[in-house]
């Protein structure tokens, strides 16, 4: 089993002066060899100063940017070849982590910690994530068990490839999961509890809900544009036809309406294929990375 000194645990934080302190003396006598990066993400309450008692590396956004944007700093400043994430509100289990790392070692390329029913913090959190895992899992072409969970290992050289499409808000794990999916990479879930967290989350269905369905079509546009571009011009089409029908049984014409329908149902089946195109390309781009990488 690979040890300590080959993670970097990336911790992003904002106001969790309540739980990083339990979570951070798990980490620490558990790993005492692993790079330990909290980023703080200008919280107001002292969430910095819990750091300075611990041997970790902790670097503290000058005003709030996100929770991808913490991330993306952690990765920035880690320098081992095992990236861990987990959330700092506590919820996470640090002896989750050794399952990680063994089913990494079966030759996975990320493994993910995937929520248990009773795990989620509401019915309602419930309902929504499942709605987002079967949205995600039929762009992406694979089971997707737990899109939105922040907890995940993975090796840093696969991860750096996606940097470049991580939000700096909400949500990084929704890019990443679909972004290895679509790139071919071996990725496997992991049932996990989770513990109840002090405080509020700051995630808010309806606001951060309508950010996950935009951030699920955008990543599934870049690497499977025709799932969604095919069924628009299949519907579109539809329509054309059942209105073509109508107004030739009423009318025995052939309408503007229809030809408008038919014309737009061709022009997104077109722009569908283009984008499979463009993403074909971008497939060769990351195979000849994903080749480097193995020799």
């Amino acid at each position: 089993m690979k040890k300590g000194n080959d993670l970097s645990i990336i911790i992003p934080a904002y106001n969790e002066s309540h739980n990083l302190s339990a979570l951070l003396t798990r980490l620490v006598d558990t790993y005492p060899e692993a790079e330990i990066i909290i980023v703080d993400d200008a919280s107001e309450d002292g969430t910095a100063d819990i750091c300075t008692n611990f041997p970790v590396k902790c670097i503290s956004h000058p005003y709030r940017i996100g929770n991808g944007a913490a991330i993306k700093t952690g990765l920035r400043n880690s320098s081992r070849d095992i990236i861990v994430c987990m959330d700092g509100d506590g919820q996470h289990k640090v002896e989750d982590i050794s399952r990680f790392i063994e089913k990494l070692e079966e030759g996975f390329d990320m493994i993910v910690g995937a929520r248990k029913k009773h795990s989620q913090a509401s019915f309602s959190r419930y309902l929504a994530n499942t709605f987002y895992n079967k949205l995600a899992s039929w762009m992406v072409g694979h089971t997707i068990e737990d899109l939105t969970s922040g907890f995940r290992i993975a090796y840093r050289k696969k991860f750096l490839q996606f940097y470049h499409l991580l939000p700096n808000g909400f949500s990084y794990p929704t890019t990443i999961t679909m972004a290895f999916f679509r790139s071919g990479y071996y990725v496997d879930y992991i049932p996990i509890d989770t513990m109840k967290r002090k405080g509020k989350s700051s995630i808010r269905i309806l606001r951060d809900g309508f950010r996950f369905l935009v951030i699920i079509f955008r990543i599934g546009t870049l690497y499977s544009p025709l799932k969604l571009f095919i069924p628009i011009s299949v519907l579109h089409f539809s329509l054309a036809l059942s209105y073509y029908g109508y107004t030739y049984i009423i009318e025995h014409r052939f309408t503007n309406m229809s030809v408008l329908l038919f014309i737009v149902s061709l022009v997104i089946g077109l722009i569908g294929l283009i984008s499979e195109q463009i993403t074909n390309l971008n497939y060769s781009r990351l195979i000849d990375i994903k080749n480097n990488d193995e020799v």
